[in-house]
Formats: C-alpha cells, structure tokens, sequence
C-alpha cells in the first residue's frame, strides 16, 4: 500500500513537470514556426493541458482498467469546473470579456451533451469512440478558423495567450523541452496507473471510484496551477479558457481511449450520477460566463457554491465506497 501511494505521489509529480514542459515545449515550437499566439492558445496549450489525462486514460486502458480510464475523463470535467474554476473565482473573482469564450460555452454544452447521448445505451464502443474523434476534429478546425479570422482582433483572449507563450526559446531548445516532457508523461502515467491500481485493488473499491476521486484530482493538477496563476495575472479569460479547452479535449480525446481498444461498459453510475453532474455544472459555466450583460463574471459567491458541489460530490463518492471498504 505504501509502495502505492508513493508511486500516485511520484506520478502526479512528474506528471505535473513533465506536462508543463511540454506544453512549453510545444507552444514555443509553434511560435517560432510563425503560428499567432491566439491560434497556440486555443488548440496547442489546450490540448497540452489536457495530455496528462489523455497519457493516463490511454494506459489505463491498454493495461485492462477501462474504468479507470472512464472515471479519469469524467472526473476531470467535474474537477476542472467544480473544484478549479471554483477555487480560482474564490481567490480572485473572475470578469469574462472574450467573445471567443462566448462561443465556446455552448460548443462544450453540445459536445457533453452528445457524448452522453453517445453512451446511454451503456457502452463506449469503437463507433463511438471513432465518432468523438471525429468531434475533435471538427472542433480544432472551427478552433483553427477562430483564431485566424480573430487573430488581429482586440480579444482579450488573444493579449494573454501572446503573454504566456515563451519568446526567447530557441527551436532546438523547444523541440528538447518536447521530447522530455513526452517521455515523462508516458513514464509518470504508467507509475500513476499502477500505483492507482493497486490502491484500488487493497481498498476494494472500483477502478472508476479511483478515477473519479484521487486520478481525476491529480490529472487536473496542472489545470489548478495554469488557472490559478492567469487569475493573479488578471488574465481571467485565460483562466477560464483553459478550462473550457481541457473539457472539450477530455471528452474528445481521452474518453474515447478505452473503445479504442475494445468496447467498454459504462456503469449505471456513471449515466445517473456523474454525468447529469457534469451538464449541471456545465450549464452552470455557460449562465455565469454569459452573464446578465455583455461579460460573464464568476464572483466568489459562485466560486464557493462550484466548490461545495464539488466537496459534496466527492464526499457522496466516499459514502457510497464505504460498504466495499468496510466489508
């Protein structure tokens, strides 16, 4: 159990490094290679965000814990929204301005609201799976057409992601940056999947429980810093775009992982309990990033009410896993 947890403790770490440095890695690359910083932010840094989640799903299911890997993608939506965005409005209120993010909200609605329609017959299968793929495509290329028509626009969006893109980084020093964040990815995801495993194994609780709580809080790690550290900055579209981004990818892209593979069963929980949380809290992003006006704001008050469902929704998680553990 402890040689467990201390390879969870040592997967996220790495994890955590290895994600922001290839992030960095890549998005100076992209620079360097003449692509607007918009255009970076809205597809490069929002996939890198998202890669963690993505190597851990991909292992999860290559080693036979699909649900771990359904409970990663999910969970990390719900985190991202309840216990991130609601942690970031608490510490710094957050006033929304972008019109590209106006844009975004409903797009992410549709995506959640189709992939759950995709998955209540009880199933991830491949057509599925092939289908969300599809759905990301589409949606980098709408992306894509976002930031080159808004390039020269005075979006807000656009000032903080050219502000939190590395100028000074060389070519070679990028593409090294990219290799090493890669590998450390895949080496910290295969530690903190076996290391959750295990957990899972000796407490008697599900894979998905575990995906749901310890794997998707951890995996949504550098979300928290990324989202935190734009909302200090004053860059609140940034902060809220990353999460945005890093839903729409982990639905697209990670969820699919499993039905990749093979056709996967999604538990009764999951259609009744996680999900409908997840549009909850999604619709509850749309209505704040709206707002009553022109801007959306997120104030502290909404912040702790995001965070107390996420608290609770966590909280619930536990009771229900306390007969397994018990017994």
């Amino acid at each position: 159990m402890l040689l467990a947890m201390g390879a969870v403790i040592a997967g996220f770490l790495i994890l955590i490094w290895g994600a922001d440095r290839f992030v960095m890695g890549a998005a100076a690359l992209a620079r360097n290679s003449g692509v607007s910083p918009l255009l970076i932010g809205l597809t490069i840094v929002g996939f890198g965000t998202s890669a963690p989640e993505i190597m851990v799903s991909g292992m999860a299911a290559f080693q036979g814990n699909p649900s771990l890997a359904v409970g990663n993608a999910v969970g990390s939506n719900i985190a991202n929204i309840g216990l991130i965005l609601g942690f970031t409005a608490l510490l710094s209120p957050l006033l929304v301005r972008s019109s590209i993010l106006r844009r975004e909200y409903p797009l992410l609605l549709g995506i959640s609201t189709v992939v759950y329609f995709l998955l209540l017959d009880g199933e991830l299968s491949l057509t599925d799976s092939v289908f969300m793929l599809l759905g990301l495509l589409g949606s980098l290329i709408w992306l894509v057409r976002i930031g080159i028509r808004r390039a020269s626009d005075q979006d807000p969006l656009a000032a903080e992601s050219d502000a939190e893109i590395p100028t000074d980084m060389s070519t070679l020093s990028a593409l090294l940056w990219f290799i090493i964040g890669l590998a450390l990815l895949l080496l910290s995801s295969r530690l903190l999947v076996w290391g959750a495993v295990q957990i899972a194994t000796t407490l008697g609780v599900s894979d998905l429980v575990i995906g749901l709580t310890i794997v998707a809080i951890g995996t949504s790690l550098p979300e928290l810093a990324a989202s935190v550290m734009s909302a200090l900055k004053n860059e609140h579209d940034l902060a809220v775009g990353n999460i945005i981004g890093s839903n729409i990818y982990n639905l697209l892209a990670v969820l699919p992982m499993p039905g990749l593979i093979a056709s996967t069963a999604i538990g009764d929980d999951v259609l009744t309990r996680d999900f409908p949380l997840l549009l909850i809290l999604t619709i509850a992003l749309l209505i704040l990033g709206f707002g009553r006006q022109r801007d959306g704001r997120i104030s502290r008050l909404s912040g702790s009410l995001l965070l107390i469902s996420f608290v609770f929704y966590q909280g619930w998680l536990v009771f229900q896993a306390q007969p397994t553990l018990n017994g």
